[in-house]
């Protein structure tokens, strides 16, 4: 159970660096609205987490330090990317940014952000529970 715990706690805690990491990107891209040439960028987190979950890795336990690992871990393996879109503009200074759809990302992604808080909060509730035997 604890392995279980400790998986889940290490997906959710890259989960929540990628939407601080979107949060930030978002937030880069509505301060730069108004500058002529801007391109905006995006975080590619989710479409990577669920390629790597469908792919079939074969991982081994390593028992001693001596024994060389088998396989990959596969969220050890997903980092979240800042992508810049290049290929669109909005207008004619080149800008892309489109404030409206920005702000609406935004507060997605801060609902998505303490979603994700909530379920870290419960995992180590889980953890406690299990320390002090209740």
């Amino acid at each position: 159970m604890i392995d279980k715990i400790s998986n889940k706690t290490q997906i959710l805690e890259k989960a929540l660096d990628a939407a601080w990491m979107k949060n930030e990107t978002i937030s880069n891209n509505i301060a730069n609205v108004n500058t002529p040439g801007y391109k905006k960028s995006y975080v590619k987190f989710e479409e990577l987490m669920s390629d790597a979950a469908f792919k079939f890795q074969i991982s081994g336990i390593k028992k001693d330090e001596k024994f060389l690992p088998i396989g990959k871990d596969t969220k050890e393996t997903v980092v979240p990317e800042i992508v810049q879109e290049d290929f669109t503009s909005m207008r004619r200074d080149g800008n892309n940014v489109d404030v409206d759809v920005e702000m609406a990302e935004l507060a997605k992604n801060s609902i998505k952000y303490n979603a994700l808080i909530a379920q870290m909060s419960k995992e180590f509730s889980k953890i406690k529970m299990a320390i002090n035997g209740r």
